[in-house]
């Protein structure tokens, strides 16, 4: 096998091609037999009639069919080379944390201390943030803080069909394209194997979902993403593009942010299950399921657009996009707050 280092010119595209089409093929066979599997020995989401109000038990394990799918493309498509073999290695140990929590159920705290393992494995591997202009321990330490925030903040949005794994897809995308444009080969192949994963199995998740991603599947797709976004180059016209990966990951941790606020002014736990959700604010809005999750696709979109603008603006026009789009952010959070789940 080869790395994607020796692909050049028109092969680069052969390469990515290949990754994607391989993993989104892999993942609509897995994600069936993940859900046979899951209904035989009773692994499913059972319905609550509180925050779980789906008509059915809905299996879990599709993360399993991600993962699996993810890691197979990767390896017929070329050689790992120690940072991409800690990605996977990371990716696993939450996958594990995830099955297991999906499984019987874990305490905030030992599941806080799986994703940590996992960060640490990516940290050893050589997975930081890689900014220049800031002192080597800042640059682990604001590793550490993104990567187990969005983490989480992906677990927190899988509330609704076809959600977390479709702003995964969209946000893999648009990730891809910066890395393509930029030359970042590796990165790119890997997230066009996220994103074909992500495409098979939202063939299965979407309204109606037969299957759920689960723990497992959030979990991993929040620490890909992280990871492969921190990673990414977003600095060569001006520094302050530093943030672009926190602007196209914005809608998770807009709803990470909203949660934590809105059970903090309550007094509750902030690990504490609660109808918060922008998402089920939206459906309390009057909005359907389908339309809720495809705004929840136009707008990472439109936020990767803004996280692009940023990129290739001259400083004062990208501080000018990210406050705006900040405001914005600010200005929704305040409306959203104000919906009455209560009627």
């Amino acid at each position: 096998m080869i790395g994607p280092e020796d692909f050049t010119g028109p092969w680069v595209a052969v390469l990515y091609v290949a990754a994607f089409v391989l993993a989104c093929a892999l993942s609509l066979w897995a994600t069936p037999l993940m859900r046979q599997a899951a209904m035989k020995f009773g692994i499913v989401d059972r319905p609550d009639g509180k925050l779980k109000t789906h008509g059915e038990p809905v299996p879990y394990l599709g993360g399993l069919a991600v993962y699996g799918s993810f890691l197979v493309a990767l390896a017929v498509t070329f050689d790992f080379s120690p940072e991409v073999l800690g990605l996977l290695l990371a990716g696993a140990i939450v996958v594990i944390v995830g099955l297991v929590d999906d499984l019987g159920g874990l305490g905030p705290k030992t599941k806080l201390a799986g994703q940590a393992l996992a960060v640490w494995v990516l940290i050893k591997s050589g997975v930081v943030i890689k900014l220049v202009f800031l002192p080597p321990w800042l640059q682990v330490s604001l590793t550490v803080l993104w990567l187990l925030a969005v983490c989480n903040a992906f677990n927190l949005i899988d509330i609704m069909d076809g959600l977390s794994a479709g702003v995964g897809l969209v946000a893999s995308v648009i990730l891809f394209a910066v890395a393509a444009a930029a030359g970042r080969q590796m990165i790119a192949v890997l997230l066009a194997a996220l994103a074909g994963a992500l495409a098979g199995f939202l063939r299965h998740n979407f309204e109606p979902a037969r299957i759920y991603l689960g723990d497992t599947g959030s979990l991993f797709i929040g620490l890909m993403l992280g990871a492969l976004a921190m990673n990414n180059s977003y600095t060569r016209v001006n520094r302050v593009a530093a943030v672009a990966p926190a602007v196209i990951l914005g809608l998770p941790i807009f709803d990470m942010l909203l949660v934590m606020y809105i059970r903090w002014r309550r007094g509750m736990p902030v690990m504490l299950g609660s109808p918060d959700h922008f998402a089920l604010r939206l459906r309390h809005w009057k909005l359907t399921t389908r339309q809720t999750v495809l705004v929840s696709y136009l707008a990472t979109g439109i936020l990767g657009l803004v996280a692009i603008g940023v990129m290739l603006s001259p400083a004062p026009g990208a501080i000018a996009l990210l406050a705006g789009t900040a405001v914005a952010a600010l200005a929704l959070g305040v409306v959203i707050k104000r919906i009455d789940m209560r009627l």
